[in-house]
């Protein structure tokens, strides 16, 4: 269980560090300057993410309630966790217009990559039942 953790929040820590370089790959090419101290707190808060995001699929692996609930509380939890980081560090102004666009774009980003597991586990259902049948 501590390895898995481990596991999880190393990987969550590594996507957190590549976002990080692609901001600072984008601000390289855009000549744009920034202090240590700026660069130190996005990119702390975009490792806290990536751990929030490697841990939180525990939410799905034990087996309590429907899907449906699993992912409700996921998705809150997924929104809480990111408008507070994402107000702490400036990612989002606090204005209404800004989170409420803030909030589209999570949510538009979130249903997408819901789709895609969905589509992709609907997929290999499909391709176990066949292989099955045939047996």
């Amino acid at each position: 269980m501590i390895l898995e953790i481990t596991k999880r929040s190393m990987i969550g820590i590594a996507f957190g560090g590549i976002f990080t370089f692609i901001a600072l790959t984008i601000m390289k090419l855009n000549n744009l300057e920034s202090t240590v101290s700026e660069i130190w707190m996005h990119m702390g808060a975009s490792m806290l993410l990536g751990i929030y995001y490697g841990l939180s699929s525990y939410i799905f692996s034990d087996g309590e309630g429907s899907y449906l609930k699993q992912t409700i509380i996921h998705f809150c939890l997924s929104l809480t966790v990111y408008f507070i980081i994402a107000f702490t560090v400036g990612w989002v102004p606090l204005n209404w217009l800004a989170a409420l666009l803030s909030f589209i774009i999570f949510v538009t980003i979130y249903s997408f990559v819901w789709f895609g597991y969905y589509s992709y586990y609907k997929k290999v259902e499909s391709s176990m039942n066949e292989h099955l049948n045939k047996k």
